[in-house]
């Protein structure tokens, strides 16, 4: 039955068409109505052949001069063609004879838009509101949203898709567009109340328990926003993006077994994503278990190969373990799709000099200070490989260079103070030991890191003696 209704439509307008075109050779045709040179403009329309759907609109109106329908539809292909304002004489002469189509309001917005001429489209989609009813008033509520998207008013954006969820609570395209604009926007507390409402009123909507997580999750209310996202997947149990914000906020809370459970959730209802498979690397990570962490990174690196921050996580796992070569092998990986980053440059020396390849390591540490000469990390890194390969001399002048560098940090005084005393400079370097308690006294741990046999010398503690707590006793 259907499949005959649409083989008499089909005829019925490949009939039209051709008495379309006798009309317009001046051969013998039937009359045609208004209604069908309007499904002339839509079939030429769809075909996306707008000058003669536009030919048509023109041809319809010289029969029907005052069709209100007509002109609307030849506005829509002049806006096509970008000759706005012709669009706009033709809307303003189609109110004349009916206002009341929304049609009109939508592409006089799209004119007014394209001309750059924003404060005219709120004026009037403001003024049509007052108009509108029902179904008509949300969708000039919608398309009022878009025109304050571009004009960059994004909090009335969140006042329009308010509005349309407050007179339509079920509306999806609200639902969906609102939780966007709540982080945008920061409105949570707003979004919480509205979202408190309609689940009130309509308590198995999944996306509203979602956008009410979502706006929990905004303020940090983790525990909350979980709660939300458990009804969410209760309601509808393949609703991965909750799945997805849940495991993030379990991220939040620390609970890395909780997470993921939830993250692998996600990947049995989509299709693998690296993102996923990274936090899920991230959890075992946290939780100390390198293996399953870099299985996981694994996996990210494979569908996603040129995210140098993949490897080097991976790299960081093999570093935890002690396992220096294949760290280096992962960090070279790294280091070929961004090789001047300071991280990989800092890792790579790391593994360098515990393999004692101290100049290399040195080479690496250097790259970070000549890159970042403020980064107090590169500068502590290449002054303890100095005193580990036992270049005393420089690591002195290290030093030296790092506080002028960082704005004299206290902590390159106890790294001086240890280059001096291993330098058998002691005056000097008992000195520096004090200058260096006098100003900071709690990085002592780091000094006595890089030399604990100093605890030997009665003159250094004497020093330590006299200071508690960064005061004198």
């Amino acid at each position: 039955m259907r499949e005959n209704q649409y083989r008499e439509d089909r005829e019925g307008l490949k009939e039209l068409l051709r008495q379309y075109q006798n009309l317009k050779n001046g051969r013998n045709h039937v009359f045609l109505e208004e209604d069908d040179f309007e499904r002339i403009i839509d079939y030429y329309d769809e075909k996306d052949d707008i000058p003669e759907a536009l030919e048509a609109a023109e041809t319809g109106l010289l029969q029907f001069p005052y069709s209100s329908q007509l002109m609307i539809k030849k506005a829509d292909m002049l806006l096509a063609t970008r000759r706005y304002r012709e669009a706009l004489d033709v809307l303003e002469t189609a109110e004349l004879y009916d206002s009341t189509d929304l049609n009109l309001y939508i592409l006089k917005t799209d004119a007014y838009l394209a001309l750059d001429q924003q404060p005219k489209a709120v004026e009037l989609l403001e003024a049509a509101l007052q108009t509108f009813e029902g179904e008509e008033r949300i969708d000039l509520l919608f398309e009022l949203a878009d025109v304050y998207d571009d004009y960059e008013e994004f909090d009335k954006v969140f006042d329009c898709l308010k509005l349309i969820l407050e007179a339509e609570p079920n509306n999806e395209e609200a639902l969906y567009k609102i939780c966007f604009w709540t982080d945008f926007t920061g409105r949570n507390e707003e979004s919480i109340r509205l979202h408190q409402q309609i689940i009130e009123d309509f308590p198995f909507s999944e996306l509203a328990w979602f956008n009410l997580a979502a706006a929990y999750q905004g303020l940090k209310l983790y525990e909350k926003a979980i709660d939300a996202y458990q009804y969410a997947v209760a309601i509808d149990e393949k609703f991965d993006y909750a799945y997805r914000n849940m495991g993030d906020a379990y991220l939040r809370l620390r609970k890395y077994k909780e997470a993921i459970e939830v993250l692998e959730k996600v990947l049995e209802l989509t299709r693998p994503e690296d993102v996923i498979y990274e936090a899920i690397g991230h959890c075992y990570h946290r939780m100390g278990n390198y293996a399953q962490a870099r299985f996981h990174y694994k996996k990210a690196v494979h569908l996603n190969p040129d995210d140098s921050k993949l490897h080097y996580k991976i790299a960081v796992t093999y570093m935890l373990e002690q396992q220096w070569q294949s760290a280096i092998k992962q960090l070279d990986n790294a280091m070929r799709i961004h090789r001047s980053v300071t991280e990989y440059n800092l890792a790579m020396g790391e593994c360098k000099m515990h393999l004692g390849q101290y100049k290399d390591a040195i080479q690496y540490f250097g790259t970070v200070v000549r890159h970042k000469p403020k980064n107090v990390a590169g500068w502590e890194a290449l002054i303890r490989c100095l005193l580990k390969a036992e270049v005393y001399e420089e690591a002195v002048e290290q030093s030296l260079a790092a506080m002028k560098s960082t704005d004299g940090k206290p902590v390159f005084l106890f790294y001086q103070s240890t280059a001096l005393f291993a330098l058998g400079k002691t005056k000097e370097a008992l000195i520096k030991l004090e200058e260096a308690m006098a100003k900071t006294p709690r990085l002592l741990k780091k000094f006595l890191e890089l030399n604990p046999s100093i605890l030997q010398n009665n003159q250094v503690v004497d020093i330590l003696a006299r200071y508690k707590k960064g005061r004198k006793i």
